[in-house]
């Protein structure tokens, strides 16, 4: 009995002595774990900066250490030592890509051609956004430049964000103020009077002065400014637009070498309200200029009468990639001054979008107007998605087939490609 109460007696002490060796282990190294558990749980690692930062841990916060990497000049690296790394940091030493590093350059030479854009500083991040969708899709590989004009100066914030963006050169342009002005024949208390009376019948856009002049400038006067006088193509692109495909080959070099000087995407009937006497205006030209009138026009898409009425249909022009010698043409030049004569930018709402269309139709023969269907465009409300399953998976399409706009009723395309005597693709008629 005795022998076993002095073995109680010694597991006893051995117990209190492990659970004093315990218990001095456990609250030394507690604190090294705990802390940054409890920093972690306050926000220390996430994105907001502490407002009261610890004066005891003098390394910085991973953010810092992130900024520091992109921004650090080069011959900071140099004139540090090599261990100076914080303990503990996991953020590595990061050098920003360039483009070719991104994705090799496509072979072949480049045509003389850029992006246009017309945008204000207040469209920065609409216009950023399609710059990252057009790089992404296809001008990460070829690399052509961007110029971008403005009725006013582009600030710093717009000219550092989208020159990070392009993989080419990025020009920068303000409008002279004659070609976003009203002209001096233009009676300005008649242009008045339109619009007051178009916002009461709240016609789009139709009390809108600068819109006007964007539709002119559009019209007849970008493709003159000095930034573009360089270059032989340009592709239009809008703010806020979507390119739902990728693009592996070069559309200003099928252009070129296929001899088209138009393109387009998407095609629809215009508003009626906003141009009631843009056609008398066109059939004046034409008497007047029987010269510049296309032998192998396209008439019909325009007109289902000969040329008497105007249908309304037009391509799109928020997208479009075109020859830029054709529109400094004396052809175009006569058409559009003639129709500026007339006053409709002014005393209706004359869109560049059937302007174009019309000088496109009546100007070039059918052969030099091209379809890209490859090309999956969305602006708002319409989309442009490829019709052709087989199609869209091989460009790695993320666009939804039955947004596609071409078939439906309220389309011109259909009739395009009847004019063209063009093969729809296969699955169009589930689209209609």
């Amino acid at each position: 009995m005795a022998g076993g109460s002095g073995r109680i007696v010694r597991y006893l002490v051995v117990a209190l002595v492990c659970v004093t060796i315990f218990y001095f282990v456990s609250t030394s190294s507690l604190s090294s774990y705990a802390q940054p558990l409890a920093e972690q749980a306050a926000g220390k690692f996430s994105w907001d900066k502490p407002s009261t930062p610890s004066n005891k841990d003098t390394s910085k916060t991973d953010y810092d250490a992130i900024a520091d990497a992109f921004h650090s000049k080069p011959s900071d690296a140099t004139n540090k030592e090599p261990d100076t790394k914080p303990l503990g940091s996991t953020t590595p030493n990061i050098t920003p890509l360039t483009p070719s590093e991104l994705s090799p350059p496509a072979p072949g030479e480049r045509v003389n051609a850029t992006f246009v854009t017309l945008a204000r500083n207040t469209d920065i991040w609409e216009i950023a956004r399609s710059i990252r969708q057009i790089e992404d899709r296809f001008n990460r590989n070829y690399n052509y430049d961007w110029v971008f004009l403005n009725d006013k100066p582009f600030d710093d914030t717009f000219k550092k964000v989208t020159t990070s963006l392009v993989s080419g050169k990025t020009h920068y342009g303000e409008i002279p103020v004659e070609h976003w002005s009203f002209p001096s024949w233009i009676d300005q208390k008649k242009a008045e009077a339109v619009r007051e009376d178009m916002r009461r019948r709240k016609i789009i856009y139709g009390d809108s002065v600068s819109y006007r002049h964007m539709c002119r400038f559009e019209s007849g006067f970008f493709f003159r400014h000095p930034l573009l006088k360089q270059f032989e193509y340009y592709w239009r692109v809008e703010p806020s637009v979507e390119l739902y495909c990728d693009v592996h080959y070069d559309p200003f070099r099928y252009m070129k070498d296929n001899k088209k000087k138009y393109s387009f995407v998407l095609s629809l009937y215009e508003y009626v309200e906003t141009i009631p006497t843009l056609w008398d205006s066109t059939k004046k030209f034409i008497k007047a200029h029987p010269e510049h009138i296309a032998a192998d026009n396209s008439m019909p898409f325009l007109s289902d009468d000969g040329g008497e009425t105007y249908n309304k249909c037009h391509f799109w022009s928020n997208f479009e990639i075109g020859n830029l010698d054709w529109l400094r043409s004396k052809a175009y030049i006569d058409f559009f001054e003639s129709l500026d004569k007339d006053g409709g930018f002014f005393y209706e709402r004359w869109g560049d979008a059937p302007v174009h269309s019309i000088a496109a139709g009546l100007l070039l023969n059918k052969d030099e107007i091209h379809f890209f269907n490859d090309i999956a465009y969305y602006h708002i409300p319409f989309t442009h998605c490829p019709t052709g399953e087989d199609l869209r998976l091989k460009l790695r399409c993320h666009c939804n087939p039955s947004d596609n706009f071409d078939w439906k009723g309220y389309s011109c395309t259909s009739r395009f490609f009847d004019l063209n005597k063009l093969a729809k693709p296969e699955g169009w008629m589930d689209q209609v």
